[in-house]
């Protein structure tokens, strides 16, 4: 069989003998050919870039990186080669972790010479199709694009407030809920970094968050991106924050800005939750966002907060189209009237979400965000219309206008 046939294979194993063993194994298999062997996971790295293998046979235990680091980085790198781990350890977590990381099988220590072979083939056949697929995607993005990386064009939308408890994170969880639909896909992102609360808020656990992105934004890719990505009941998808504040400093500006330009290739709406405070990390957010949802409330100590907030963003060079004004938590009972909130910071109100406190701490308690289980209620038709107002915006009909090279922003680290 001519060697270009061969299925090619890698095995990574800090112990000599193990790794001469299973080479031996396969040494007289006329269809796979070892092409390398590794000793520690950063090798494994470097061959797997060198001789680019079908298979990957990986032992979890190693010096230097493990099996599960490594596997995560070679399927970012090579999404073509089927990773195998090969392990003593039985562990239900390693499965899992192994699994989450991109291996596509897990034999235990020793393996069966039927059971080894038998598991090559098959992945082989799926790595080499998974190549011929790639081959015929790059040829056509070549002809149509002139070789241009081409996504989703989505949008980004932030979620802000200059004042502590106004419901930021209340309303980004159901906004990124009523957005999503089967021909829209939305992805909502913590980005409140020291205290984000999304995973209480929709009753998630992840062991994945914005520092797991941080060491890769270089060189992110859509299968890592969507490794580290949460999916929730609704059909969106959920980049958790930090889980301790102390992680909070491991996210920096630059990395963020990477992170969201490249989620907005892969998804239609970008949803991003805010802290109430305006660092490096904020400040990004709001640069590469295409709608700022400003949230307000009927309040004089919110308002006044606000209105430093639409000085800030004149300063900056927004565009006027660029902030949204969000009236949030309104009842007519406070004395404040829309109107004259309008008249003060001299801005349209775009929605107004209704005072329900009854529903919305029920939803939090219990994991479940109203949009879904109180669709009906006016606090969630409050949402539908902001979301409804939001998709208008980014109708098809603006598209041409959108095409315009926008000036951009000022920063607020700009020394002009």
């Amino acid at each position: 069989m001519a060697g270009d046939h061969k299925i090619k294979v890698l095995i990574v194993d800090d112990i000599a003998e193990t790794r001469e063993n299973i080479r031996k194994l396969l040494q007289f298999e006329p269809d796979i050919d070892v092409v390398a062997m590794a000793r520690t996971g950063r090798e494994a790295l470097q061959l797997a870039k060198e001789t680019k293998p079908n298979v990957i046979l990986m032992d979890i235990n190693m010096p230097d990186m493990d099996g599960i680091q490594a596997t995560r980085l070679i399927v970012r790198d090579l999404p073509s080669a089927q990773i195998v781990m090969v392990s003593v350890q039985q562990d239900t977590d390693y499965l899992r972790q192994a699994m989450l990381a991109g291996a596509r099988d897990f034999l235990s220590k020793p393996p069966s010479a039927d059971e080894l072979i038998n598991t090559i083939r098959r992945l082989g056949e799926i790595s080499r199709d998974n190549e011929r697929k790639q081959a015929a995607v790059a040829v056509e993005a070549v002809s149509t694009t002139g070789g241009k990386r081409t996504g989703v064009d989505g949008k980004i939308i932030t979620v802000f407030s200059p004042k502590g408890g106004a419901g930021c994170t209340t309303l980004a969880t159901n906004l990124a809920i009523a957005l999503q639909n089967e021909n829209t896909k939305v992805v909502l992102v913590d980005a409140n970094i020291q205290f984000g609360s999304i995973n209480v808020f929709l009753s998630l656990k992840s062991k994945y968050s914005l520092v797991n992105i941080g060491s890769q934004a270089e060189d992110l890719d859509e299968n890592f991106v969507q490794s580290m990505l949460t999916a929730h009941a609704s059909g969106i998808k959920v980049l958790l924050g930090p889980p301790t504040p102390e992680e909070a400093e491991l996210v920096v500006g630059a990395q963020l800005r990477k992170l969201l330009e490249e989620l907005r290739r892969q998804f239609n709406f970008v949803i991003v939750d805010l802290a109430s405070v305006l660092r490096e990390q904020e400040l990004t957010a709001l640069e590469v966002a295409d709608r700022v949802v400003l949230i307000a409330t009927p309040e004089i100590p919110s308002l006044a907060n606000t209105k430093k907030f639409f000085d800030l963003s004149e300063k900056l060079e927004y565009p006027k189209e660029k902030v949204l004004l969000i009236l949030n938590r309104m009842d007519k009972r406070w004395g404040i009237t829309p109107q004259s909130i309008e008249d003060s910071l001299k801005h349209p109100i775009k929605a107004q979400i209704p005072f329900d406190d009854k529903t919305v701490v029920t939803s939090i308690n219990n994991g479940q965000p109203f949009i879904s289980t109180a669709r009906n209620s006016p606090l969630a038709q409050g949402v539908l219309d902001l979301a409804q107002k939001l998709r208008d915006e980014f109708a098809p009909k603006e598209t041409q206008q959108e095409k315009k090279a926008p000036t951009k922003p000022r920063s607020l680290f700009d020394r002009r």
